[in-house]
């Protein structure tokens, strides 16, 4: 299989993927488990299963002292990035806070045009507008009614912070690193943060009945471990910006779960919003070359962009 083709697949992949996010964690919050203890079980659920299948599979823990201190900024990165966007449901509803979250491809095309000198193509910057029009749709929610300001702040954090993470799983040796590998270490340094938001487990809210598990399991396994991996994949293969505008099908999840589980309202505005970053996303999938439109291409950056 074509790299272009794999990558763009796995991308998709984790794109659906993170939109699942509402599905498995606004049960828990209905049922009185606060944002910190949800993402504390999301993420110790997946250290788990990852040092599981590590296990299981053999391979390697080991990882260079180099490489562990950037896994431990990514960690920080990817975990504030989830405490925002799951912070951000508390202001408005969950499919549109995900959709909102859809800058961040834009945002990852101006840290690598500033910062990297990779310069977009026409095809990806019409790419990007109809991204940004299609969160432009998504602004207002019910009835015409605008935003919690607070609430679009709180999901700008998120995509900034995942913005940088994509970022700096592109421009480091790390992409080279098993997909396993490289979230478990993620989610191992990220989880320091909500092990110190709940005081050491000592305020962790309890999950009242079995079956919420049954959430907490699939918010470890689908739009954590799942799509992390996959995005690292995509990454390696299509590089950030290519990547972070396939990420941008995961609100038409998000959208689907809340009208449907949710019954979240679905007006002619988040329909036009919705085709129009679909059309983005097939505007990267058809693009001939991807790396055409990099003066530096991925891989060949810097030489920490090397495996180690």
């Amino acid at each position: 299989m074509q790299d272009k083709l794999k990558g763009a697949i796995f991308g998709s992949i984790a794109a659906a993927s993170y939109g699942m996010n509402p599905l498995f964690a606004l049960p828990l919050y209905f049922n009185g488990v606060g944002v910190n203890s949800v993402l504390f079980y999301r993420y110790i659920l997946a250290i788990i299963f990852l040092f599981i299948t590590i296990k299981i599979k053999r391979h390697s823990f080991f990882v260079t002292i180099r490489q562990l201190w950037k896994l431990f900024f990514l960690g920080l990165l990817f975990s504030v990035s989830s405490l925002f966007l799951f912070m951000s449901y508390n202001y408005m509803d969950a499919g549109i806070a995900s959709t909102i979250l859809f800058i961040y491809p834009i945002l990852v095309a101006i840290i690598m045009a500033i910062f990297y000198r990779e310069r977009p193509s026409l095809q990806t910057i019409i790419c990007i507008i109809l991204t940004a029009l299609g969160v432009l749709f998504l602004y207002y929610g019910k009835a015409n009614a605008p935003l919690n300001l607070y609430g679009v702040f709180l999901v700008f954090l998120s995509a900034l912070s995942y913005a940088l993470y994509i970022v700096g799983v592109n421009k480091t040796s790390l992409k080279y690193l098993p997909p396993e590998k490289l979230t478990f270490y993620v989610l191992l340094f990220g989880s320091l943060i909500y092990i110190i938001s709940t005081k050491f487990c000592t305020s962790l809210d309890m999950i009242p009945h079995w079956y919420l598990w049954i959430n907490a399991v699939g918010l470890a396994l689908l739009p954590t471990i799942v799509s992390i991996e996959a995005m690292t994949i995509s990454i390696k293969l299509l590089g950030a910006t290519p990547a972070a505008i396939l990420g941008t099908l995961e609100p038409v999840t998000a959208l689907f779960f809340g009208v449907v589980v949710f019954h979240e309202t679905l007006t002619p505005k988040i329909i036009c919003g919705i085709i129009l970053i679909l059309l983005a996303v097939i505007g990267v999938i058809l693009k001939p070359d991807y790396h055409k439109d990099l003066f530096l291409k991925p891989g060949h950056n810097t030489e920490d962009s090397k495996p180690t």
